[in-house]
Order: C-alpha cells, then sequence, then structure tokens
C-alpha cells in the first residue's frame, strides 16, 4: 500500500511537471512570436518586460528572470517553498524558451499586418499556458505572486489584484509605445486571456457522478477503487417495479477519468444499468479545497454573540 501511495504521487508530480513545461513552452510562443512584435501589451511581469524591451532594447528574457526572482524571494518568506517551487520552475523554463525562441527566431513576426488578429492568437497561447499552468499548480510569477503575498495579510479578492497590477502595466504602455490604439489592443487581449483562463481551468475540473446498479457491484466497487484510484459508496435502494433490493454503486471522479470506469463496467458488468451526470463543485477527498471568504464583519457578530450568552 505504501509503494503504491509513493508510486501515486511520482506520476502525479511527473504529470504536474510535464503540463508546466508544455503551458510554458506555448506561452513563449504566443508572447514572442505574435506579441513582443507587433507592440500587443499584456499584464503581469511579461507586460513589464515588453514595456522595457520596447523602451530600452533589453532583451525580454533577462527582465522577465530578474523581476520574477526578486518578487520570487520575497514570496518565499511570506509564502513558503510549497507554494514557490513550481513556479520557480515554470519561470526558469519560459526564460530559457524564450532566450531559445529570441536568439533563432527574433525578428520573425506573424501576422505583422493584422494586430487584431495577433491580439486574438497571442491571448489564446497565453490564456492556454497560464490556465495549463495553473491547472498543474504553477504560473510564470508575477501578478499572481503578489496577489497571494497580499492576500495572506488582508482579506481581498485575488481576482481584483490581478487585474489591477493587469490595467496599471497595460495602460502604462502608453509611455513607451506612444499609441492609445496599441493599449487598446491590451485591453482586448487581456479579456480573451482572462476567457480562455476560466475555460480551461473550469474544463480540466469538471467532476461527474455515476449511478451503477449491478448485481456485481462488489467486483465493479472493488476496480474503481484498485484501478481507477477512485472512492465509491455502496447504497441500499429498493426496485418499484420488481419490488427486489439493490445495491446502488455512488462514485463522483474527474470527467477524464469516465471512459476508465465505462471500460471497467462493460468488463465486469455489460447489462449493468449506469447513470452518469455532471456535478457543479466536489470539495474535498482528492478534488478542490473548500472555499470559504472569511468576512470581519461575522466573526465580530459571532464574537458578540458568544459574549452576549455568557455574559
Amino acid at each position: 500500500m505504501e509503494r503504491r501511495r509513493e508510486g501515486k504521487v511520482l506520476y502525479h508530480a511527473i504529470h504536474d511537471y510535464t503540463i508546466i513545461t508544455l503551458a510554458m513552452l506555448i506561452g513563449v510562443v504566443g508572447w514572442n512570436l505574435f506579441l513582443l512584435p507587433n507592440h500587443i501589451p499584456m499584464g503581469g511581469i511579461t507586460g513589464v518586460a515588453s514595456i522595457i524591451y520596447w523602451g530600452w532594447n533589453v532583451a525580454p528574457q533577462y527582465s522577465f528572470f530578474v523581476i520574477n526572482a526578486i518578487l520570487l524571494i520575497a514570496a518565499l518568506k511570506v509564502l513558503g517553498w510549497r507554494f514557490c517551487i513550481k513556479t520557480i520552475y515554470g519561470v526558469v523554463v519560459f526564460t530559457l524558451a524564450s532566450a531559445f525562441i529570441q536568439k533563432y527566431a527574433g525578428n520573425f513576426n506573424i501576422l505583422a499586418d493584422q494586430k487584431f488578429m495577433a491580439t486574438m492568437v497571442g491571448g489564446v497561447f497565453m490564456g492556454t499556458s497560464v490556465g495549463l499552468g495553473l491547472s498543474a499548480g504553477g504560473s510564470t510569477g508575477g501578478s499572481d505572486v503578489i496577489a497571494a503575498m497580499i492576500h495572506k495579510y488582508r482579506d481581498v479578492s485575488l481576482g481584483n489584484v490581478i487585474l489591477l497590477c493587469d490595467v496599471a502595466v497595460i495602460t502604462s504602455s502608453y509611455l513607451v509605445l506612444r499609441d492609445w490604439e496599441q493599449v487598446l489592443y491590451g485591453y482586448v487581449l487581456l479579456f480573451v486571456l482572462s476567457f480562455c483562463v476560466d475555460h480551461i481551468v473550469n474544463s480540466l475540473r469538471q467532476s461527474v457522478q455515476f449511478f451503477i446498479v449491478s448485481k456485481k457491484y462488489k467486483e465493479i466497487g472493488q476496480a474503481i477503487n484498485e484501478i481507477a484510484q477512485r472512492g465509491c459508496s455502496t447504497l441500499d435502494g429498493n426496485g418499484c417495479y420488481s419490488g427486489q433490493d439493490i445495491k446502488v454503486v455512488f462514485c463522483i471522479a474527474k470527467k477524464s477519468e469516465s471512459s476508465i470506469i465505462f471500460d471497467l463496467i462493460d468488463e465486469i458488468d455489460p447489462d449493468a444499468f449506469v447513470a452518469q451526470s455532471a456535478v457543479i463543485g466536489v470539495y474535498g477527498q482528492g478534488f478542490d479545497r473548500f472555499k470559504v471568504k472569511k468576512r470581519q464583519s461575522v466573526k465580530k457578530q459571532l464574537e458578540k454573540m458568544s459574549l452576549e450568552e455568557n455574559g
């Protein structure tokens, strides 16, 4: 059992770092081939690095790495290694891949005469990169690190902090570009990027639930536990038409695991009755963590009620 657990941890680690690597490479393509050559500003540290590149001709990968390094040193003290390790890996991969593209394809400009299309395509690339990175617990650093540090000490929305940082960076690009049309492209890029991030993160986190009625419920439950590595429960039921007692296997799994579970059911009992449906949110036991926003006013009200009861 212990060996299986260690193997599962190793598998998840390899899976996460593979996804982060792929995500960073996708982002590098979008940034270096679509956004930088067409002078389309974006938010975060990549946006700051772009402004430095356009204004002072400093290689964007260098300023990107240095600024992120400073932020991550501060984040290590505030947030700890567990939060930062995957972000550090993502920043290193993004920096090295950007240096490679700048060296061998720095003058290559895709969609040079179609800046709106370059904005759309670059936004999809960057949104896909950020979404995949976040789904695996990593990122390119920047505004999300700042937001996480602020959120630790202040009850503010992470999304609002990131949005404010991105809008500020995009607006400040006017100081270098001297063109409000380019700044507007940056705002459009921010919208496309946010849409892609939400879509990818929500898609990868989708879960489904199964209700399985079968005489071979024990074999099916054991296969789901050991092969699909998902927990399940057996519910007692009664068939209204037949009047017979039945057993129902109840299971919740990731949407990507549905095909494995269907294959197991079909192999064990092809005549099983299966109902599958999507669920909005699943928390705990290998799924998402509870996200409860604690408001100071509620705490004060509870403390007041406690004092009144004791007084």
